[in-house]
């Protein structure tokens, strides 16, 4: 019987490397930020209410979004954050449920499939899954990582982390805790209990 893990926690946490290492054992893995991607391509259904709810100012010449200037919006205003996940985010949800479905149905099943979705708890979707695990560090390792891996400035990095649920909060709810502040080993030790409770 496959079984369906939520991987979340903040952003620059780690999650993807969390991910990662949970398909080196042999899960399946989902992305709900690459669902997200592929929903605001040109032609597709959450492309055109993002245009018209938010202009073509956010068009590029190429015709795809300017997601990098539509971040810097939603992340200095929440209204237009609101609106902008609640027309993303049910694209993403039923494109999650369906590639669920059809790895359930598959004849080689894997034992655990991990999908990795950072506003898990932020958008309710609980529900998708049995069990969730929090990747988690603290926020001097979480603004660091973002500065190097993606060049923001300080400024812009603390709107991100101040955006989503308090790391404190979705430890509470979670089910495991995987922190990250140690070495790779470390994270892989963690990974791999959990694995074993889950799996083995």
């Amino acid at each position: 019987m496959t079984r369906v893990v939520g991987i979340t926690g903040g952003i620059g946490t780690g999650k993807s490397t969390v991910a990662a290492m949970f398909a080196a054992l042999g899960a399946a893995g989902m992305d709900a930020d690459a669902l997200a991607r592929a929903a605001v391509a040109p032609g597709c259904p959450a492309y055109e209410e993002i245009v018209a709810r938010f202009g073509r100012r956010f068009v590029r010449a190429d015709g795809t979004l300017d997601r990098g200037a539509l971040a810097d919006l939603v992340f200095r205003d929440a209204d237009a954050r609101r609106d902008l996940e609640g027309i993303v985010h049910p694209h993403v949800t039923q494109a999650l449920r369906e590639e669920i479905a059809a790895l359930r149905r598959s004849p080689n099943a894997p034992p655990l499939v991990v999908v990795e979705i950072p506003l898990l708890y932020e958008a309710g979707l609980e529900w998708l899954v049995e069990k969730t695990v929090v990747v988690s560090s603290e926020q001097g390792t979480q603004l660091e990582r973002l500065k190097t891996r993606t060049g923001m400035t300080p400024e812009q990095a603390m709107l991100r982390v101040a955006a989503q649920m308090p790391l404190q909060e979705k430890e509470r709810r979670a089910d495991y805790v995987i922190r990250t502040d140690g070495s790779l080993e470390d994270v892989r030790q963690q990974v791999r209990r959990v694995w074993d409770d889950l799996v083995v």
